[in-house]
């Protein structure tokens, strides 16, 4: 893969670690929302770190 496929997940590992402070932030976080969103993002950085 090139640098720029690489580039990409990281804007969005980085865009789901937003929603996820966006969803803590909330008064009444979704606990389902937040792991979703967590395993997403995992799974990115995988495919980052394999690169």
């Amino acid at each position: 893969m090139d640098s720029s496929h690489v580039s990409a997940l990281q804007l969005k590992h980085a865009g789901i670690e937003r929603q996820i402070h966006q969803e803590l932030s909330r008064p009444m976080p979704d606990a389902a929302v937040i792991q979703a969103l967590k395993k997403r993002k995992l799974r990115l950085k995988e495919e980052i770190v394999r690169f």
